[in-house]
């Protein structure tokens, strides 16, 4: 199964979510649900008004959700503090705070730190059983 790599980025007003290396298939809303809904609408209208479609469009794909630092934190906010952020990343609050509101962007190490501290959380999550 292909990988359609959608990319997540948080603006002044909304979120917008485009299809890497697929031009014209794109999204904004209000929250990233709506945004990630909308990629999915879009995909479908431009496989429907396109004969001919891209190689990875011709069989199953799958999407993977590519967020930039700001956006992913924001967006898990209301799910994670900066508290747990720090807890699971080893990354202080200040400086996840300062990732955050986009006065700095992290260097790649702090980016992997991150994104392989989220990784075991959901690994762990998926082992649960109740």
């Amino acid at each position: 199964m292909k990988k359609l790599k959608a990319i997540i980025s948080k603006g002044p007003d909304d979120y917008g979510v485009w299809i890497e290396n697929l031009e014209g298939v794109y999204s904004a809303a209000e929250t990233v649900k709506e945004a990630k809904e909308g990629i999915h609408l879009a995909l479908e209208a431009y496989i429907k008004h396109n004969k001919e479609l891209p190689s990875i469009l011709k069989n199953d794909y799958e999407f993977v959700y590519k967020f930039d630092v700001e956006s992913l934190l924001s967006y898990y906010k209301g799910i994670l503090t900066n508290s747990a952020f720090e807890r699971i990343t080893g990354i202080n609050q200040k400086q996840l705070q300062h990732y955050a509101s986009g006065m700095r962007k992290p260097r790649e190490e702090q980016r992997q730190k991150i994104e392989k501290a989220l990784h075991a959380l959901g690994e762990e999550l998926l082992a649960i059983e109740l």
